[in-house]
């Protein structure tokens, strides 16, 4: 059985999907963007500051499924362009401790909103 969970400390989702569904005892998580949920924009600057606030939006569904980053087993990286996977990087292994997650990242042609960076997870309760 699957349940969808949702939170508004996240952005909404900006189409027909869930923020994520948990699914016997696995959570997925859809694509994050660097969303402020309060103001619904991309936030500003570049892809350091739109990696952290994926981050933090990923923490809030995390949350609001009863678990932490700690339990992130996968993720996978959408970048706008590899020249920022250096930068992506730099926030992305600030926000893990202790064993980091099985990670993909790929280049694709371009993100919702042209956002630089849009991260997917998957963890377990």
């Amino acid at each position: 059985m699957k349940k969808v969970i949702s939170t508004n400390n996240a952005p909404a989702a900006i189409g027909p999907y869930s923020q994520a569904i948990e699914a016997n005892g696995m959570l997925f998580l859809s694509g994050m963007l660097p969303i402020d949920p309060s103001t619904g924009n991309i936030v500003e600057g570049g892809v350091k500051e739109q990696t952290s606030r994926i981050f933090k939006n990923i923490e809030a569904v995390l949350a609001a499924a009863g678990t932490t980053m700690d339990n992130i087993v996968k993720t996978t990286v959408f970048l706008d362009d590899m020249s920022l996977f250096g930068e992506m990087n730099e926030v992305y292994g600030s926000c893990f401790s202790g064993a980091f997650p099985a990670r993909s990242a790929f280049a694709v042609k371009s993100l919702p909103k042209n956002a630089l960076v849009e991260i997917e997870v998957v963890a377990v309760k």
